[in-house]
């Protein structure tokens, strides 16, 4: 004998549209991929993404070389690399993410980076540096504006150049305004004397009063402040130290 199934209720053209709305976004969820050196924090991160509803870990590595493999071969949003891995290795790791995988995000996170690091790491392509000891929030909201194609770093990385306002570098001359442009583009002294045709001790002298002018003490501090106030980096807190600590 054939069962008799109940009436079926009818489903409006309402209904259906968001049905098929929420099968086509509702369900979708950014991908992460770690390579981690400790499994402790990368089972952390797992748990993390697990509790989002929009970002989950696709796979964890604590090798760099076979995280580079799972980028071709499990493709995900975004990638995070330990900065333990070494500078040098994650660079490499940056230019052939860059080249392999166009359009990845990249997020570098470590125990301490210095300022140059920092600028370094930017410089080659990562759009997120944030502190393995940084809170839950801190971590999501980095994920967060990095998978939607922001650049995102701590504000503690900055130490005393988040100080400097646009205000302030109007106050500079023409001519500081030049060298100022140059040193945020990484030109050297020597550089930026050949390409402004004057000498190297006179772009000592212009770099002292943009010092002075601005209260950032560094190259690395102008082209990360430079950065800043471009909005390239929106930042989250703002404790001012040398290096993330």
């Amino acid at each position: 004998m054939s069962r008799r199934s109940g009436p079926r209720r009818p489903v409006s053209e309402a209904g259906i549209r968001s049905q098929v709305v929420a099968m086509i976004h509702g369900n979708h969820k950014s991908c992460i991929g770690l390579c981690e050196t400790q499994p402790a924090m990368a089972e952390g991160i797992r748990a993390l993404l697990a509790g989002t509803d929009d970002l989950v870990c696709r796979w964890a590595v604590p090798n760099l070389l076979v995280g580079l493999q799972l980028a071709r071969q499990q493709p995900v949003e975004t990638i995070v690399l330990d900065r333990s891995f070494g500078q040098q290795a994650v660079l490499s790791a940056l230019d052939e993410l860059r080249l392999l995988t166009p359009g990845i995000a990249i997020i570098v996170w470590g125990n301490s980076m210095s300022e140059a690091e920092a600028l370094r790491l930017l410089q080659s392509g990562a759009r997120g540096l944030l502190r393995k000891s940084a809170d839950l929030a801190t971590i999501l909201s980095c994920f967060h504006a990095v998978t939607k194609g922001a650049t995102w770093m701590e504000d503690c990385v900055f130490r005393d150049v988040i100080r400097p306002s646009q205000e302030t570098r109007n106050d500079l001359t023409s001519r500081e305004q030049q060298v100022l442009l140059l040193v945020e583009q990484g030109l050297k002294n020597k550089e930026i004397a050949l390409e402004l045709g004057i000498r190297p001790g006179t772009v000592k002298i212009h770099l002292k009063h943009i010092f002075e002018k601005t209260g950032v003490h560094g190259r690395y501090g102008l082209a990360l402040s430079g950065m800043r106030l471009r909005g390239a980096i929106p930042g989250q807190t703002t404790t001012e130290h040398r290096r993330l600590t």
